[in-house]
């Protein structure tokens, strides 16, 4: 580890750039982030206001970030300001700043652009876990990684594809699909949205206890799954007065057998659980 760049065990790197001479104005950097012990599985950390994340496992030790920022000017109408009596507008660039932290493994990514998108496409080693999350203007999408993944969007879809492990991928509008080669034993994992599909693909061989709901779509599955017939469970409550009755309507059974729950749930869409051919 070089002293000129990193202290023990942390790394603070810290992008503030300026600048309109790009074309289109649009700005891209690159942070490359030793890991501490490069044969140890890792952990990301990243959550954007604005924009979107692409994480893909690949054979190296380091985790690489390519950022890219694009100005998105204010646009406004001739006549509008009147008090401007024909000055010109400066404009003032387009600023980025992003910071990567490196400690024991776990890197976390922070942006302080509230405004400006930044897309962010980071590479990591294979054996690696996701802490994610945006809100506006972009989608996750998360490629050939296996570990423990947790995937937050708002504004946008979750995709993940041939991963490992398990996962929970909530968002809210946008669909959730995901497809994995292989899933760890025990550990439960969830998908859900508002609007938009889910649409989980398992290998065949995964033995799940399925929970599963959609509000306004249909359920499909491959699967030879083992529903719960039991009638629906009845709830009802009285609290100050007001009396409510309610129907918990959860599609419920086993696949092979049963083992790990996994919940699906969406309002707005159709429910995939799909088995890997």
């Amino acid at each position: 580890m070089k002293t000129n760049k990193f202290s023990i065990g942390f790394l603070l790197i810290n992008l503030l750039i300026v600048s309109s001479l790009f074309a289109q104005n649009e700005v891209k950097e690159q942070l490359v982030v030793p890991l501490s012990d490069p044969g140890r599985p890792g952990t990301l950390r990243a959550n954007l206001i604005n924009g979107s994340i692409n994480v893909t496992g690949y054979s190296g030790k380091d985790v690489i970030i390519d950022i890219v920022t694009t100005a998105n000017p204010r646009q406004r109408k001739e006549g509008e300001d009147k008090s401007t009596n024909g000055m010109k507008r400066i404009n003032t660039g387009t600023p980025m700043d992003v910071t990567a932290r490196e400690k024991s493994n776990t890197v976390n990514i922070e942006s302080n652009s509230m405004n400006q998108p930044v897309n962010l496409t980071i590479k990591v080693p294979q054996q690696f876990s996701l802490r994610i999350g945006t809100v506006n203007h972009g989608q996750i999408t998360v490629s050939n990684v296996s570990g423990e993944l947790e995937v937050n969007n708002v504004n946008g879809s979750i995709e993940l594809s041939n991963v490992a492990g398990s996962a929970v991928a909530n968002t809210v509008n946008g669909g959730v699909i995901a497809t994995f080669k292989s899933v760890s034993a025990d550990t439960p994992m969830a998908f859900s949205t508002l609007n938009g599909n889910v649409d989980v693909t398992f290998p065949a061989s995964a033995k799940m206890n399925l929970k599963v709901k959609s509000d306004r779509g249909d359920i499909f599955t491959d699967f030879d799954m083992d529903v719960d017939k039991s009638p629906s469970k009845v709830n009802k409550s009285n609290q100050n007065g007001m009396y409510r009755v309610s129907i918990d309507d959860w599609v419920q059974g086993k696949v092979n057998g049963g083992g790990r729950e996994i919940m699906m749930k969406n309002m707005n869409g159709n429910i995939y659980v799909r088995k890997a051919k």
